[in-house]
C-alpha cells in the first residue's frame, strides 16, 4: 500500500528533507491532529498553533537566514504542505510560506523585509492575500478597490471575499488599481501592504462554507483606509506581472496538498474495507472493491511520479506557467475521483461526518475551484499550444 512513509522510487527529496519531515509530522500529530474537532466547532485555528509551529521552523522556511529564517529550498514548503494535507490539519499555512513570503522577498523593500519576515517566520504575523472580490473571481482585471494617493499616503476602498486567513490576518497584501484608468487594465494594478489595525481596515463574517470549516475564509472591507506610499510592494503598476510570476509555485503548492489529501483517503479507504463486514464477509473481498482500489492506486502512482518531476522542475527554477497549471489541474481532479470513489466504498458510512472520508471528500471540492478555476488551468494550457 502506498503511504507517505513507503512510496516507492520519489525522487525529489533528500536525507535532510525526509529528517525534517520526521519533525514536521511528529509535531502535527502531536499539536495539530488532536486539537482538529475542536477547531472544526469553533470554525477557526488559533494563532497559538501558528506560534508554535514557528517555533519548530515550519513556517517560511525559504525566507533568508537574515530576515529570521531559514534559507532552505521550497521542498521544505513541499513536505509541510503534504503533511498538514494528510494529516488533515487545516491552518493556512501553504498561503503564508508558499505565496506571500514570496512575494515580499521577491518584490519588497527591505524595510519590508526587515519588519514582516523574521514575524512571519515566527508566526508572530499571520498574513493574507486579498484578490477576489465579490463580483469578480478568476477576471483579476476587473476588480474595482482602488488605492488612490493622497499626499505622500494611499487611500483604499473596495471589499474582497474568499479571502483565507481573512480572520487571524494581521497583515494583508491587497490588489487594488491605482490607476483605475490604465490601459490595458493590468498596467493600473499593485499590490499594497494593510496592517490589520488600520483605522478603516474592516474584517467581515467568517464565510459560512460546505467543507474545510476550520479554514479561515472571510470579507474583507477598506473604506477610506489609509497606508503610507511605502507600503506598495514593488513597483506601482507592476502588480499584475508579480502575480503572474508567482503562479507556478502556487499551483504547485495546491497540487502537492491534493495529492497527500487523496493518498490519506485512498489508506483509509483501504483500512475501512477491510474492516468492514457484508455478506458473511468484508468489504475489500469483493471483486469490484479491489478493482476500484487497484485503479486508484495505479494513478496515485502516477501522480507521486508527476509531483516528483514538478517540484524537482521548480528546485531548478524551470517549472513553466502551463506546467503549474497543468499539475493543479491533474492533482486536483485526481483528488476528487479518489475522494469520491473513496466514498462510495465507504457506503452510508462515508456520508457520515464522524467519519474522516466525509471531511476529505467536502474539504476537496473547493480545490478545483481556488487558486484560478480549473476551466482556466485549461485556457492557460491550450494558450501555449
Amino acid at each position: 500500500m502506498l503511504t507517505l512513509d513507503n512510496i516507492a522510487g520519489r525522487f525529489a527529496y533528500d536525507e535532510d528533507h525526509e529528517a525534517f519531515r520526521q519533525t514536521v509530522r511528529s509535531f502535527l500529530q502531536k499539536e495539530g491532529v488532536p486539537n482538529v474537532d475542536a477547531w472544526e466547532r469553533d470554525r477557526l485555528v488559533p494563532k497559538e498553533f501558528w506560534r508554535a509551529a514557528g517555533e519548530i521552523g515550519m513556517l517560511c522556511p525559504t525566507v533568508p537566514e537574515a530576515y529570521g529564517g531559514l534559507g532552505l529550498d521550497f521542498g521544505y514548503n513541499a513536505i509541510v504542505d503534504e503533511e498538514m494535507s494528510y494529516n488533515g490539519v487545516p491552518a493556512g499555512f501553504s498561503l503564508q510560506s508558499d505565496i506571500v513570503a514570496d512575494y515580499i522577498v521577491h518584490y519588497g523593500s527591505e524595510e519590508q523585509k526587515v519588519e514582516w519576515l523574521p514575524k512571519m517566520v515566527s508566526g508572530e504575523v499571520v498574513t493574507a492575500i486579498a484578490m477576489t472580490e465579490p463580483g469578480t473571481g478568476s477576471d483579476l482585471q476587473s476588480i474595482r478597490t482602488t488605492a488612490r494617493k493622497d499626499g505622500n499616503h494611499y487611500v483604499i476602498n473596495g471589499s474582497k471575499t474568499y479571502i483565507t486567513n481573512g480572520q487571524n490576518t494581521d497583515l494583508t497584501l491587497v490588489v487594488a488599481k491605482t490607476d483605475p484608468d490604465a490601459k490595458p487594465a493590468w498596467k493600473g494594478m499593485s499590490i499594497i501592504l494593510v496592517e490589520s489595525d488600520r483605522e478603516g481596515f474592516r474584517k467581515g463574517r467568517k464565510l459560512d462554507k460546505i467543507g474545510q470549516d476550520a479554514a479561515d475564509t472571510s470579507e474583507l472591507f477598506f473604506d477610506d483606509v489609509r497606508v503610507p506610499i511605502t507600503n506598495c510592494l514593488g513597483e506601482e503598476g507592476k502588480g499584475f506581472i508579480y502575480l503572474m510570476s508567482q503562479l507556478p509555485q502556487e499551483r504547485l503548492s495546491i497540487a502537492v496538498s491534493c495529492q497527500a489529501s487523496a493518498q490519506k483517503a485512498f489508506d483509509e479507504t483501504v483500512a475501512f474495507t477491510k474492516d468492514r463486514k457484508a455478506f458473511a464477509g468484508v468489504v475489500f473481498d469483493f471483486q469490484n472493491t479491489r478493482f476500484v482500489l487497484a485503479d486508484l492506486k495505479t494513478k496515485l502512482q502516477v501522480g507521486w511520479a508527476h509531483l516528483d518531476w514538478a517540484i524537482k522542475r521548480h528546485l531548478e527554477g524551470k517549472l513553466t506557467n502551463e506546467e503549474g497549471a497543468a499539475a493543479k489541474l491533474f492533482h486536483t481532479e485526481l483528488q476528487w475521483e479518489v475522494m469520491d470513489k473513496c466514498l462510495q466504498l465507504h457506503g452510508g458510512a462515508g456520508y457520515m461526518n464522524e467519519y474522516p472520508i466525509a471531511r476529505s471528500w467536502r474539504a476537496a471540492r473547493v480545490t478545483r475551484i481556488f487558486g484560478g478555476t480549473n476551466e482556466i488551468m485549461k485556457e492557460v494550457i491550450g494558450r501555449s499550444l
